[in-house]
């Protein structure tokens, strides 16, 4: 569940065990790389962002004479940028950044006959859908969908979704799903419709997919340097009797490269780091190729990589034939 706080307080994000390792190591060793990076940003805030959309005055996106009945706004609009984020999010802020953060705006609105009942609303600029999904897929905890935006997640005081470029987070005091939805429904709106999900969602094979656990990172897919971006997906791995196996989550991911020679290389990182921490079997099923490989990886345990162009394909955490049989199917859907 997501709590709300007032405006500046840090939000915490709950991190999956992969997300606390980068490359086999505490992620606390990987601080002075973050904090380079946000130098990086602060210095030069618009190198890495395309000015190809157009810039939308984020204050017109919220909900105004079109609130719900019985409620007004009290505190807001304040607007952050990539300078002032950490006034507003702290410790998050890196997060954001990553994913290409360009603005936010903040609001808060309260029901006039019960001033303790409040709802804070956060809409953020990430520059793209694609990031716009990767921030919201690193926040959803679960597969509660909440009507609204290309997706969403809803509880009792908290509601989340992404619609083009913008991430929407809406949290309340108390619980109050329909105002919630009502000004999510008011800010998508405002947004408009032209727009799709990023179309590498549809490619992981629906068969076994947990519903909700398909998420995007800009950099250290699974927790390795070397993948650099990409989306991972967890399955249900059930034996002959349909009954879940135990142990590690299986997964699916796929890891995008600028080039084909990219990927051929962090094909062969990933074996030689597997080589030195793992094991990385004799032979490989012969449908995959000779661009492939088979091994055990000390955190994902059974692992089968496969090169397909600008791609790395993998099935990670299954067992006997069940990787095999969701990798083959992943690989036709990149054809």
């Amino acid at each position: 569940m997501f709590k709300p706080r007032s405006g500046g307080q840090d939000r915490f994000l709950e991190m999956k065990a992969h997300d606390r390792m980068i490359d086999g190591k505490p992620r606390q060793k990987r601080l002075l790389e973050y904090l380079l990076l946000l130098l990086w940003v602060l210095m030069f805030p618009w190198s890495a962002v395309s000015h190809s959309a157009p810039v939308t005055d984020l204050r017109t996106l919220l909900p105004n004479q079109d609130l719900p009945a019985g409620w007004t706004r009290v505190d807001g609009p304040r607007v952050y940028s990539n300078k002032t984020l950490f006034e507003h999010v702290n410790g998050q802020a890196i997060l954001y950044l990553s994913y290409g953060f360009r603005r936010s705006v903040f609001v808060v609105f309260q029901n006039v006959r019960e001033p303790e009942n409040q709802i804070e609303v956060d809409i953020y600029d990430m520059g793209e859908v694609l990031n716009a999904f990767g921030v919201f897929s690193r926040f959803r905890n679960d597969d509660r969908p909440g009507g609204v935006g290309l997706d969403s997640y809803l509880d009792d005081r908290s509601l989340l979704f992404y619609r083009g470029r913008y991430f929407v987070m809406i949290y309340a005091t108390e619980t109050n799903a329909t105002a919630m939805k009502q000004m999510a429904a008011t800010i998508s709106a405002k947004i408009g419709d032209s727009f799709r999900p990023p179309r590498e969602i549809d490619l992981f094979p629906k068969n076994g997919l947990k519903a909700g656990s398909i998420q995007y990172f800009p950099e250290g897919l699974l927790g390795h340097t070397f993948l650099g971006r990409g989306f991972q997906a967890g399955y249900v791995d059930k034996d002959e009797t349909n009954l879940q196996v135990p142990g590690r989550e299986p997964l699916l991911f796929l890891a995008v490269f600028k080039s084909p020679k990219a990927a051929k290389d962090a094909l062969t990182t990933y074996k030689s780091y597997v080589a030195k921490k793992g094991k990385v079997f004799a032979s490989t099923p012969e449908a995959f190729g000779s661009d492939a490989w088979e091994g055990e990886d000390p955190y994902h345990g059974q692992l089968m990589v496969v090169q397909r162009g600008h791609h790395l394909l993998g099935a990670a955490g299954f067992t006997g034939k069940r990787g095999e049989s969701h990798l083959d199917a992943f690989i036709k859907n990149i054809r």
